[in-house]
């Protein structure tokens, strides 16, 4: 395995006291939670100061097995275990006489792609990296002495080293925040991930529960047009500030939203109210009955706009803090569309297109999205789909649908959540179903104002479509080709099939011509 070992000055240092055994095992669940394949751990401490003990709770936490043996590797010098995400190597170094053993012993091999946890590590010499984090353990007799027959008292230092540090600092948060929200004892569970950066856990301690949600703010990426991000010209959330400010309104309007019940806004974590983790579908597809009603909370929301209930655009996030929900405007919508050709065409067909294909694809873009931009605004919730709704089966109405996902939130045309439900990007949802739910919303919409335009809203509705099933394409082959997260290409045939159902939309002729001259394996089956 070859790994950087230049030199870093990012030092980051978090002293901990060990009253007890049990202290050091949810030191050990912790860390755990921070690592992935290639860290080092090292772990320092004289003879008996608890380095075996601890490196047995932190392998077992990897491996997800409370009761497994873990001999120490004094004489094997080595021991390798297959963890829940990644290999583990357990290595003590105290009988080496040479760094150079280490090749004999395979230690590259064997720790490719692993997490390492290795006592005595000064003794691997240059094969010890300088990122890594340094668990140093030290006995407290004083403190033993007061407590009378209480020898396990420890101090534990811990020094992130490297992209360490950071790492660290995030880890003394969430321990401080849970410590203060009074969640220090819970058990604490991976959630599965999406494919954002954000990471969650699920909390629980006696019969209560909550989310853990961690999102440290995000870095603003190069310049890629007018000098901005992409980040910024999609109105991207950059910070957690987002979440808080939206969640809070939404619960102000009487929709079922996470309470926020502990918060450190700089460090980018929350501790939320947890809302279960029973969704609008199943194996079979969406519950109609659940994505009815999912579609009445959109009609709502957006019917309480157009009859002039307020829905700011600035929101409360402290008592000295507000939060702007961004405009959802044409530069945003383009270059989310230019996904497809930067991404989806090369893959798909192997191609570039620059010059007149690209022009000529943002020139139709251009037009055909006027009707939504110069349309009736509202808040667009923007990841309304069928991961980021719960279904809560002991409220009433409307207050059944939990909605955990909205921090990217902006303000424009309403068409935009209805279609990102109904032609879901994860499950088929037929044309037969799609068309009775959107009936369902229209009728509550025009019963609701006799002010609301059908033919402008379905037109706006098949732009819409269009223009996330063109944006899905290049986020799905973006996911594979540039962060190695292959599992979003089985959707893509779907999001092809809603695309050509949009592009038989009369309105549309303009872009299913483009799409008929540069991708005709789309819109090849276009009536």
């Amino acid at each position: 395995m070859t790994r950087d070992n230049a030199l870093s000055t990012s030092e980051t240092s978090w002293v901990i006291n060990l009253a007890d055994l049990e202290a050091t095992k949810r030191l050990a669940s912790e860390i755990s939670f921070s690592l992935k394949p290639g860290d080092l751990v090292t772990l320092g401490g004289g003879l008996g100061s608890g380095k075996t003990s601890f490196a047995r709770f932190l392998i077992r936490f990897l491996t997800g097995t409370p009761n497994l043996d873990v001999p120490s590797p004094t004489f094997t010098l080595m021991q390798l275990y297959d963890g829940t995400h990644f290999p583990i190597v357990h290595a003590d170094l105290y009988r080496i006489s040479s760094p150079y053993e280490l090749n004999e012993l395979g230690w590259d091999e064997a720790s490719d792609n692993a997490v390492l946890i290795v006592e005595w590590a000064e003794r691997a010499g240059q094969f010890l990296i300088n990122d890594r984090l340094d668990v140093t353990f030290m006995l407290e007799p004083e403190e033993a002495q007061k407590s009378g027959a209480n020898l396990e008292h420890r101090v534990a230092v811990l020094t992130g080293k490297g992209t360490w540090a950071v790492r660290l600092a995030r880890m003394k948060h969430i321990s401080e925040l849970l410590d203060n929200a009074g969640w220090t004892d819970a058990k604490r569970n991976f959630m599965q991930g999406d494919a954002s950066s954000r990471a969650y856990e699920r909390l629980v301690m006696d019969d209560k529960s909550a989310i853990l949600m961690i999102s440290p703010q995000k870095t603003d990426g190069p310049p890629v047009r007018t000098g901005k991000s992409y980040s910024s010209i999609a109105k991207l959330a950059e910070t957690v500030n987002a979440f808080v400010a939206v969640s809070n309104g939404l619960i102000s309007l009487g929709y079922t939203a996470p309470a926020i019940i502990a918060q450190n806004l700089d460090a980018g974590l929350l501790l939320t109210q947890d809302l279960g983790n029973e969704f609008c579908y199943n194996e079979n597809g969406p519950i109609f009955e659940r994505y009815a009603e999912a579609v009445l909370v959109l009609a709502k929301l957006h019917n309480g706009s157009e009859l002039g209930l307020n829905l700011p655009d600035v929101l409360p996030v402290t008592n000295k803090t507000t939060y702007s929900i961004p405009h959802f405007d044409l530069d945003a919508y383009l270059i989310e569309a230019e996904l497809l050709l930067d991404w989806y065409v090369p893959f798909d067909q192997r191609a570039n297109f620059s010059g007149s294909p690209r022009g000529k694809f943002v020139k139709v873009w251009t037009d055909i999205l006027q009707i939504v931009l110069e349309s009736d605004k509202t808040w667009v919730l923007r990841d309304y789909h069928s991961p980021n709704l719960l279904w809560l089966a002991e409220k009433e109405g409307t207050g059944r649908v939990g909605l955990i996902d909205f921090q990217d939130a902006v303000i424009g045309h309403p068409a935009y959540d209805v279609v990102s439900l109904l032609q879901d990007a994860r499950i088929d949802i037929s044309a037969e179903t799609e068309l009775k739910l959107l009936s369902i919303y229209v009728r509550a919409r025009a019963t609701a104002s006799q002010a609301f335009n059908v033919p402008n809203f379905i037109h706006a509705y098949s732009v819409l479509g269009a223009q996330r099933a063109t944006k899905i394409l290049g986020i799905f082959t973006r996911l594979n080709e540039r962060d190695g997260k292959p599992v979003y290409l089985k959707h893509i045939p779907r999001i092809e099939t809603y695309l050509r159902r949009c592009l038989s939309s009369p309105e549309l002729g303009a872009l299913r011509s483009w799409y008929d001259q540069y991708l005709p394996n789309i819109s090849a089956s276009v009536s």
